[in-house]
């Protein structure tokens, strides 16, 4: 990174997340967070072994996970997964909602308000549960005819109102961006940020996601910290989108965004397993403890 960028990024993280600058690194200032950073591994479902859901949270927990991440499909089985959690002793992450076919961006009025019901809906469910929030892609390639700026104006003008709804349920919306290869919108976590900037709503925040991020990004510390106080969720792939430590993807970079801006929300396994998902996965939260660490 060269060093006008970084003492911009540096400079932006203060302001974005409130942060005082108490220490120098190679002469940057380098700002403090108003909390200490946390690793709290959680992880998709389908990423753990087991032929039920109570088999795979005691299996999660055994391996010192410290939350699950819930599928999109959670309305009306609230009690299942509140009693689950309950008994395994697990927290809930983030709802991986996705784009439902990129309907509230659409140019198609009709496709849009029945979106909005439909995330409303998840977002009621989220509260309840006391999950991160709902993750949600505004549209995948091919979903939407709408050009980047024509989208951007739907979601400033739209969410502001959305904004208020999660919070009076006790949640709030995550932008996820993408790689190029999945969505021509949305691909960088600064854009993400400056979208959540202009809506300006606490119901309304961003994740992001190393897989994603080591296509787009030219380096996962300044992208976190581009995100500052906006970021409540990532997700963990390598370059091939296997687990952590499958590859030669490494994380100390942006685990040390992740503790300059004092991160403390959850970082959640959203990959495919190479090898016996039994002994790959716990290797797995080892070297992503080691990276930790380091950063």
């Amino acid at each position: 990174m060269s060093m006008q960028r970084r003492e911009f990024l540096l400079s932006s993280t203060a302001m974005a997340a409130g942060l005082a600058a108490t220490s120098d690194i190679q002469g940057q200032t380098i700002p403090k967070p108003k909390r200490q950073a946390a690793l709290k591994l959680s992880s998709q479902l389908r990423v753990i072994p087991g032929k039920s859901l109570d088999k795979k949270l005691a299996t999660m927990k055994e391996w010192g996970f410290d939350a699950f991440e819930l599928p999109r499909n959670i309305v009306g089985q609230e009690k299942m997964y509140e009693e689950a959690a309950a008994k395994s002793g697990l927290a809930m992450s983030a709802v991986c909602w996705g784009s439902h076919d990129g309907a509230l961006v659409s140019e198609d009025p009709t496709r849009r308000k029945e979106c909005m019901a439909a995330i409303k809906e998840v977002l009621a469910s989220a509260g309840q549960l006391k999950s991160t929030g709902v993750i949600y892609v505004p549209a995948f390639n091919g979903q939407t005819k709408l050009r980047n700026i024509e989208i951007r104006k739907v979601l400033t003008d739209t969410f502001p109102a959305l904004g208020e709804y999660a919070v009076s349920v006790g949640s709030r919306i995550l932008f996820e961006p993408l790689n190029r290869k999945e969505a021509f919108f949305l691909r960088i976590l600064a854009d993400a940020a400056s979208i959540c900037r202009d809506i300006a709503s606490p119901g309304v925040q961003m994740m992001g996601d190393f897989y994603h991020m080591a296509i787009e990004e030219t380096s996962d510390m300044g992208a976190f910290i581009s995100a500052g106080a906006y970021l409540h969720h990532v997700h963990l792939a390598s370059r091939i989108r296997v687990l952590p430590g499958q590859d030669d993807r490494q994380f100390v970079d942006g685990f040390r965004g992740l503790k300059l801006i004092g991160f403390q929300e959850y970082c959640s396994f959203e990959c495919g397993v190479k090898g016996d998902r039994s002994v790959e996965i716990p290797k797995s939260l080892a070297f992503l403890r080691r990276q930790w660490a380091e950063a």
